[in-house]
């Protein structure tokens, strides 16, 4: 019966059954000739920092629409960057504390792709809901969105082996006694400060590698049937003709980001959502 209440486990079993039905969905997607997908460019339209303002805005909108299905989803984020912070820390590998939290933002556009999904389906009148975002893997991109997933994936793991090789060409394989040891040494001394500068550099190009591949391309490919590089083309594209607007969405969702990791990442559960929902709204502003 619609708007019947469900228990925890029925919410559970059902959301599970969905998600096998996604990836199977996907995984025949991976097998799609390319002859299906669509072959025209997307169009870029060129925006202003106006834009961004409206896509927060739109984005909080969503927000506010969905937030009980959206808070269930905004929890995984804390909850996972928690037990990467405590598994670093049990395993004595201090230094990678902050390379795991500054490259878990490089995941992000791939990690918010139920909260497109739902900002997807409530602008088209559809049921928006935490089970229905499980959906966003059957659409027909759904192999290329695992395909782009896994480009992301391997751009964290090289920016963790670049910040480990930075920190070993600096301190050598020393390795920390304690979190607050490390940090005084990082923050009092000119070792410290070198590690800051050359890690912050290495990010920053990080950073701006996954912005200029992703920013829109997820939301692209779940609407429309399309190719990765046709895709992290458009993407490109956006940025080169936008530098600007796209320089300070990334520099805002670094921002808010930092905010959101405090107390405990506790934050996130409110920002992710709300920045998810608005990189949709940004690329329809930004897509023709």
């Amino acid at each position: 019966m619609t708007g019947a209440i469900r228990n925890p486990l029925q919410w559970g079993v059902d959301g599970l059954g969905e998600s096998v039905e996604a990836f199977g969905a996907a995984n025949h997607s991976l097998r799609r000739p390319a002859t299906e997908c669509e072959t025209t460019r997307p169009r870029v339209r060129r925006i202003g920092l106006g834009d961004l303002g409206i896509a927060l805005r739109l984005g909080l909108d969503d927000f506010l629409a969905a937030r009980t299905d959206v808070l269930f989803i905004g929890l995984i984020y804390p909850l996972a960057g928690l037990m990467l912070w405590a598994m670093t820390l049990h395993e004595n590998m201090i230094p990678l504390l902050f390379p795991l939290t500054a490259g878990f933002a490089l995941m992000g556009p791939f990690l918010a792709l139920g909260l497109y999904e739902l900002s997807r389906r409530r602008e088209a009148g559809e049921i928006a809901t935490w089970e229905a975002a499980m959906g966003a893997f059957a659409t027909p991109s759904g192999g290329a969105i695992l395909r782009l997933g896994l480009i992301l994936t391997a751009l964290f793991a090289a920016w963790l082996l670049t910040a480990m090789a930075i920190y070993a060409s600096i301190y050598g394989w020393e390795t920390p006694t304690s979190l607050r040891a490390f940090a005084e040494d990082v923050l009092g001394t000119r070792r410290g400060g070198e590690l800051i500068l050359y890690g912050c550099g290495a990010g920053f190009l990080f950073a701006l590698a996954a912005l200029s591949i992703s920013v829109i391309s997820f939301p692209l490919l779940l609407d429309r049937k399309l190719r990765v590089r046709t895709a992290v083309g458009a993407s490109v594209r956006a940025v080169a003709k936008n530098p600007v607007p796209m320089l300070a969405w990334g520099a805002l969702v670094a921002a808010l980001l930092v905010l959101g990791s405090l107390p405990l990442l506790m934050g996130l559960i409110l920002v992710l959502p709300i920045l998810g929902h608005a990189t949709w709204h940004l690329y329809r502003r930004v897509i023709v």
